[in-house]
């Protein structure tokens, strides 16, 4: 799955165009077909490494470590840095080479909004320092190439591990970071590897997890679901450990569906193409951390007489003129444990889920 796309624009979603009307029958279009998975291998020849660490392409297929780790540090002090700039001032083109997937969608959606708000730049500024860096680098062939950084940061929750996947899909593109969770540090996993301390990713089709990893979006997509929230299709059985990104999430959608003089739909689909693909790493149990994007839709209809509140983050990111509607779009990454099809307890736990609104229609 290799790109070449010269002088990029990352910050953009893939899988759809802009907002989307749903009708109130809660039956839209559905977006583009399954993108293949980040994890698969392509062909590529005999490597060697140049003097600043990077990979050359000769000859036949070769199973390689992604990067060095002197590289990835200076990916993350160069992401950070992008990272801070564009915080400080929300200019979106501080960091846009530097992220890319959802996080380039989630960020550049803030980043718009704090800039329609706050011209001047973002008066609460203050600088992200991650610090206590560890790097879990796979092995595998061709492009795109991706490793994970797990960090401590000087903001969020005390004990708690910022983990980011960086992405890379050519030898001419930087590393920019596709996925960003944040966890609590006891949750983070032994992952399996190798003599020289390399991991192991897992396929998209691997067929000893609970859910192929390809299949995590869709299955995710499913289980939100809910019979009475408006939407067709089953509640999603126990695919997914009951919490607040699970159960929780889908009950108090439930709930909002039904608030009266104030209808909402919610239609929600995976991401998997290019940036948004899925990638996992082997855990020492057999089982896989697999990092996952998802695209969900609000739509808000008034009844006669009741108006729609509209927040000022939210009027940042409207189109159109809200007479009896919003349609609210979000991108999420999540982060979750996938266990093997022989353990006791099969269910897919979610450690940590991030997303943003990306865009508003009103109408």
């Amino acid at each position: 799955m290799s790109r070449d796309r010269g002088v990029r624009s990352r910050r953009r979603l893939s899988e759809y165009t802009g907002p989307r009307r749903l009708g109130m029958n809660g039956h839209p279009r559905r977006l583009g077909g399954q993108g293949r998975f980040a994890l698969a291998t392509a062909s590529v020849a005999v490597l060697s490494m140049t003097a600043s660490g990077c990979v050359v392409v000769h000859g036949e297929r070769e199973i390689v470590p992604t990067v060095t780790r002197a590289d990835a540090a200076g990916a993350l002090k160069a992401f950070t840095a992008a990272y801070n700039k564009a915080d400080k001032t929300y200019d979106q083109a501080a960091d846009a080479e530097r992220v890319t997937g959802a996080l380039a969608d989630i960020d550049g959606a803030k980043l718009k909004a704090g800039l329609k708000n706050s011209p001047d730049g973002n008066p609460a500024h203050s600088p992200l320092k991650l610090t206590d860096a560890e790097f879990t680098i796979p092995e595998k062939a061709g492009w795109p190439r991706w490793f994970v950084a797990d960090t401590a940061a000087n903001k969020g929750l005390k004990n708690t591990r910022w983990l980011m996947v960086f992405n890379r899909s050519s030898a001419n593109d930087v590393w920019a970071v596709s996925y960003l969770t944040i966890v609590n540090a006891s949750d983070v996993p032994k992952f399996e590897k190798t003599k020289d301390g390399f991991a192991e990713p897992v396929p998209a089709d691997d067929a000893a997890l609970a859910i192929a990893p390809g299949e995590l979006g869709e299955a995710y997509a499913t289980y939100l679901k809910a019979k009475d929230s408006g939407s067709a299709g089953s509640s999603g059985g126990e695919t997914f450990a009951p919490g607040t990104h699970t159960s929780v999430w889908r009950t108090d959608r439930e709930k909002k569906s039904r608030q009266p003089g104030l209808a909402r739909q919610y239609i929600d689909e995976p991401l998997s193409k290019g940036d948004y693909a899925p990638v996992g790493l082997r855990t020492t149990d057999g089982g896989a951390l697999v990092f996952f994007a998802t695209h969900h839709y609000e739509k808000q209809t008034a009844a006669p007489g009741v108006d729609l509140d509209v927040d000022p983050n939210v009027q940042a990111l409207l189109t159109g003129e809200v007479k009896s509607s919003l349609t609210l779009q979000r991108v999420s990454n999540q982060v979750v444990l996938n266990p093997v099809k022989s353990a006791s307890d099969q269910q897919v736990k979610f450690l940590s889920r991030v997303d943003g609104l990306t865009s508003v229609k009103g109408e």
